[in-house]
């Protein structure tokens, strides 16, 4: 690699982030590298991005320096002294140099910037010593990340690319973070983003679902750029990489807060939570720290249906989802684990839900798609207001089958993508693959949303030969086994080792 003014392709790309990652390892705990990784990253890439503004600038003006280090000529304003090459020069305290430069740009930036580069603890010689530092700048140093050199949207899928790798890396805590793209991308396909709507993810983690919903606009060849993306995010450091992630792919129009959502809702409108065309989510599961208590006097009147468990708080998110759809346009697709369709604790909550007739469909999913967790998946996706067609209803989708699974993780392939995009638009009834239910059925079943209820589970084949043909083979199958057993013990007899 060099740092020349050369196009980098996108897998020297993806090496090149990754090949940073590589030297913390032994150091620093895997959970961890994306706290260092993606502010230097960012850093790195706001340096490079200056520095080609302001030689272009000195080019437009015949070399008018302080023409050049006008703000309007510069997405992000880095003072004087807090440039990557300043850091570069540093060989001693070499992260409270960092820090201080990232503080600097912060300040610089405040409508933009503030907080983004997180509070990692860069000091910490103990975790972070000056030769791992050196190294990491010296890593970065080596390619130049202009915009020339390197577009907004090859970045931007490089971020992406480096926050599955980070996830493939985190163990338990990736799912903090990070859902499945495959499963994303079936959830933003179902909701259909349009132009000039608003999405709202009300645990964005990274951002991934705001983005691959616009995204999906842009790949339309449609107007994207007025699409509002809402998220907020508990994590600080997280929320800080989701607002990272939105500049890097070059959004416009986004908020990403931080803080508590059951607790604390950032969107507030007219003295109640906003509302918006889309909400997109994969809320924490089954998390029993929260604010149960309030929620039963909740100042927001999100409690329509009632207050869940202590030891579970899903359907506080789900009320605060279904609070945050607009009455005409709101829909939402909402990732989950199994237990929220047929758990007892919550079945009066689940019964007035469906009795609202919000329930559009339940798409049955297979496990390990939740980062290392072998847990089933579900997508929920409901409507305020349903097509004429579709009130009254919901449909049950069998995906079970259509979830391919590696080694501990599991994805959905383009084509199990489309055969379950297809199943849902159809709207119709497939043997074994998809039902229409009345809400009346439903209510038969005590208010039971388990698909397996509605939809036969697995596919097992048709089976083509003859019964009394494979009880024959299973009974010689048998057989062979009972004697090869003999076979072994008397050979474990005969060398004394058989007491039986």
């Amino acid at each position: 690699m060099n740092s020349d003014n050369s196009h980098v392709s996108q897998q020297e790309l993806e090496q090149y982030l990754w090949g940073a990652a590589t030297l913390l390892r032994g150091g620093v705990d895997p959970g961890e590298y994306k706290n260092i990784i993606f502010p230097l990253m960012f850093f790195k890439r706001i340096s490079d991005v200056y520095e080609e503004e302001f030689e272009e600038a000195l080019r437009e003006s015949d070399g008018d320096l302080e023409y050049a280090q006008f703000a309007e000529n510069h997405r992000f304003i880095v003072p004087d002294g807090s440039h990557w090459k300043d850091v570069r020069e540093i060989t001693t305290d070499v992260g409270k140099a960092i820090r201080d430069a990232m503080r600097e740009i912060e300040k610089a930036n405040p409508d933009k910037l503030e907080g983004i580069f997180g509070d990692g603890n860069w000091t910490n010689k103990d975790r972070l010593s000056d030769k791992t530092l050196i190294d990491l700048l010296e890593h970065f140093s080596s390619l130049s990340l202009t915009i020339k050199n390197v577009p907004q949207d090859q970045f931007g899928n490089a971020y992406e690319y480096l926050i599955k790798k980070f996830a493939d890396d985190s163990g338990h805590t990736a799912a903090e973070f990070y859902t499945n793209r495959t499963v994303v991308r079936l959830m933003a396909l179902i909701m259909d983003p349009k132009s000039g709507e608003s999405i709202y993810d009300p645990t964005c983690g990274s951002g991934g679902m705001l983005l691959n919903s616009l995204l999906l606009v842009k790949e339309r060849g449609e107007e994207y750029r007025n699409i509002k993306l809402y998220g907020q995010e508990i994590n600080l450091i997280t929320s800080a990489i989701a607002r990272m992630n939105m500049f890097i792919h070059d959004v416009g129009d986004f908020q990403i807060i931080r803080g508590d959502t059951l607790e604390d809702p950032a969107f507030i409108k007219n003295d109640r939570v906003q509302q918006f065309d889309i909400v997109i989510a994969n809320p924490p599961y089954s998390i029993k720290k929260w604010n149960h208590s309030g929620w039963t006097k909740d100042p927001w009147g999100r409690n329509i249906y009632g207050t869940p468990p202590q030891s579970c708080a899903d359907y506080a998110f789900f009320q605060h989802i279904i609070c945050s759809m607009k009455e005409d346009t709101g829909r939402c697709a909402i990732l989950w684990p199994h237990g929220v369709l047929f758990r007892d604790s919550e079945q009066s909550m689940r019964a007035k839900l469906i009795e609202d007739d919000y329930v559009d469909c339940v798409i049955g999913l297979g496990p390990n798609l939740f980062y290392n967790s072998p847990m089933e998946a579900c997508i929920v996706i409901c409507r305020k207001s349903k097509p004429a067609e579709r009130k009254g209803k919901i449909m049950f989708i069998n995906g079970f089958e259509e979830v391919i699974q590696e080694k501990q993780q599991a994805f959905l392939s383009d084509e199990n993508i489309q055969t379950l995009f297809d199943l849902y638009i159809n709207y119709e009834n497939v043997s074994r693959k998809s039902y229409v239910a009345t809400i009346k059925e439903v209510k038969e079943n005590d208010y039971n949303l388990n698909v397996p209820l509605y939809v036969e589970k697995y596919d097992l084949g048709e089976v083509k030969e003859p019964l009394e043909v494979l009880i024959q083979e299973w009974t010689e199958s048998s057989q062979r086994i009972k004697e090869a057993n003999e076979e072994i013990f008397s050979i474990l007899s005969e060398v004394g080792l058989n007491d039986q």
